[in-house]
């Protein structure tokens, strides 16, 4: 490896030149239309491959989508999933997660042999329902080797070029990869000191014996990308838009946290939020917080290269927990839970400036939930952005929410519930008496069969520009289906979609609810 090469490798700063390509590049249409659309993660999409992936079972969904008049596709971030197996904890938020790569469409682009595609059958664990990740981690691997080794060679020029293309990322992520794996896959908090810091001298070492292994992870990113970019295309030419998902923070242990210290907050607290909805004793998280002086003084130039990388991939772009922009919760790092947070102020309308300015007008959704106050309304305002309404936390036995429906503007996406909720039929069941009788008052009469559907056409009858209902909810699902429950750490992100069970009579159900409401596309 020359000096040249390791210059790129070793995560030098993005020179100002290239955001401007970068700029150039974007290509959106900021306008959310009245529509509708369906929340679903690409893991949890129907196929033979122990978790959803970008292939035919993401393009028959958007065939389905589009039977059931729906004009929106939201996913949930699609970076690569480290311990825990949520996609709010990558190992970098500019890679994509190899679990998601199709195999048979490898094969019928002749990059995966048949004897290889024929091992499938043994890795992925027997449940067409729920994902095994550690199935995933083993056989996924397996079978990207082989992938690799057999078309490596065909691709050497595109792989180049891709290299090119990615240069002020790919390579730190690629070394991450094979030093975590060299390291028996420990945070790199318990590296070596000379690799945790990085030290150049120590980071040329390490990487010239691995790199046949770092030309693997670049290539399994190629990939990823050309089947990303390939399903978008199929989507968008059939009138679906993609809505993505960008968690504000890194991971504690990931390439982003290991090459990017300098603009991480030293004071020794970790993100969270005080007690919600979700928790009594608050939500702790364990992410590193930024250290926004140090990035303002760059111009926010990380946090501008990675909205521009993030847009290129989706026609909207959903910003997590956006009330930290405003003021952010702040967690001593030893403490057992969340309670003893403070809140800082966080970089505000500066920071947003500093993005419209770089990139021009985006796409963006403000995920707007929380402990709000009114500083973090006028930052919405004045943003421009669209928030978010949703409907498990509208009936409050006062009147007083801002998520009943009649409450809403238009500018805005409404949900019955997100990721993080119950399914609608389990909050159902859950809900206090006095929560029932005020949504039975103001839905003009609860039917407790069917009350997902209820709050379907709720969300659809408003004004907001958007609705957006998770898959769980239109097939009427109880808890166990649910995705999330925040302040858990195991069996979470494992439902998947079964095999027709999205069938003909849903979707031309929830196509007449659409039409019905003026959502149709």
């Amino acid at each position: 490896m020359d000096d040249k090469a390791a210059d790129v490798r070793f995560g030098q700063p993005a020179k100002t030149e290239n955001r401007i390509v970068i700029k150039a590049n974007l290509v959106y249409d900021k306008t959310m239309k009245r529509g509708s659309g369906i929340l679903l993660s690409i893991s949890s999409l129907p196929g033979r491959f122990g978790i959803g992936t970008l292939g035919a079972g993401a393009r028959e969904f958007v065939d389905r989508l589009r039977m059931s008049g729906q004009s929106y596709w939201q996913i949930l971030p699609i970076s690569p999933t480290g311990f825990g197996d949520s996609p709010y904890q990558a190992f970098s938020t500019f890679a994509g997660n190899p679990y998601f790569i199709d195999f048979d469409d490898l094969h019928r682009e002749d990059l995966l042999p048949k004897d290889a595609l024929d091992l499938c059958e043994n890795f992925f664990g027997r449940d067409p329902c729920a994902v095994d990740y550690h199935a995933q981690y083993i056989g996924k691997t397996k079978i990207l080797h082989l992938a690799y080794q057999y078309s490596l060679s065909r691709l050497w020029d595109e792989l180049e070029e891709f290299k090119q293309q990615h240069a002020g990322w790919i390579q730190d992520y690629a070394l991450y990869m094979v030093i975590k794996s060299n390291q028996e896959m420990k945070s790199f908090h318990q590296w070596p000191e000379e690799l945790r810091t990085r030290r150049k001298d120590a980071l040329k070492k390490a990487a010239r014996p691995l790199e046949s292994e770092m030309d693997y992870h670049i290539f399994v990113q190629y990939l990823f990308f050309r089947q990303w970019h390939a399903l978008r295309k199929y989507a968008n030419d059939r009138g679906v838009r993609i809505i993505g998902d960008m968690p504000i923070y890194m991971a504690p242990d990931g390439a982003d946290a290991w090459t990017d210290q300098d603009i991480l907050d030293k004071g020794g607290r970790v993100a969270g939020c005080p007690p919600d909805y979700f928790s009594a004793t608050g939500q702790l998280w364990g992410n590193p917080l930024y250290d926004w002086e140090a990035l303002k003084k760059t111009g926010y130039e990380w946090w501008i290269k990675r909205i521009a990388h993030h847009i290129s991939f989706f026609d909207f772009l959903r910003i997590d927990h956006f009330r930290a922009f405003e003021a952010y919760y702040a967690i001593p790092a030893d403490a057992d839970n969340a309670i003893d947070g403070q809140w800082i102020p966080g970089p505000g309308m500066d920071f947003f400036r500093a993005i419209k300015n770089e990139l021009g007008e985006l796409p963006l959704i403000a995920e707007d939930l929380g402990y709000l106050t009114p500083a973090v309304f006028e930052l919405l305002a004045e943003t421009g952005f669209p928030g978010l309404k949703v409907l498990h936390f509208a009936f409050t036995p006062d009147g007083g929410s801002i998520y009943l429906p009649h409450r809403y503007e238009r500018n805005c996406v409404v949900y019955t519930g997100t990721h993080d909720n119950d399914t609608t039929v389990g909050w159902f069941g859950e809900l206090g008496g006095a929560e029932r009788k005020f949504l039975n008052d103001y839905s003009g009469g609860v039917d407790e069969r069917g009350v997902h559907w209820q709050l379907i056409r709720l969300a659809m009858s408003s004004v907001a520009d958007v609705c957006i209902i998770p898959m769980q909810d239109v097939l009427g699902l109880p808890s166990s289906a649910r995705m999330n429950r925040p302040q858990t750490a195991q069996g979470n992100w494992r439902w998947r979609l079964g095999p027709g069970q999205y069938d003909d009579a849903t979707a031309q159900r929830l196509a007449y609810k659409t039409w019905l409401y003026g959502r149709s596309s």
